[in-house]
């Protein structure tokens, strides 16, 4: 084998393994992104949790002070 077909091998070899590595990177890179996004997804269902307990919370609030407030009412009107 002569020193330039050598040189050519290894040059190809060289470019291959460039090539190689930028599509990894490109991988990782969509990996790292989609994994960004999926995080994000997740504190937004979260918060949407966080938030619908709240509310639940203050409807309940609201139903047993209604209550409280309509007794109150029937125990006014009764004397």
């Amino acid at each position: 084998m002569s020193k330039s077909t050598h040189d050519s091998r290894i040059t190809i070899h060289v470019l291959a393994l460039a090539a190689i590595a930028a599509l990894a990177a490109c991988g990782v890179e969509t990996a790292t992104t989609a994994a960004t996004g999926a995080a994000i997804k997740k504190q937004e269902v979260d918060q949407g949790r966080k938030t619908l307990e709240q509310s639940q919370q203050k409807i309940e609030q609201a139903t047993q002070q209604a209550q409280q407030r309509g007794e109150q009412a029937r125990e006014a009107s009764d004397k």
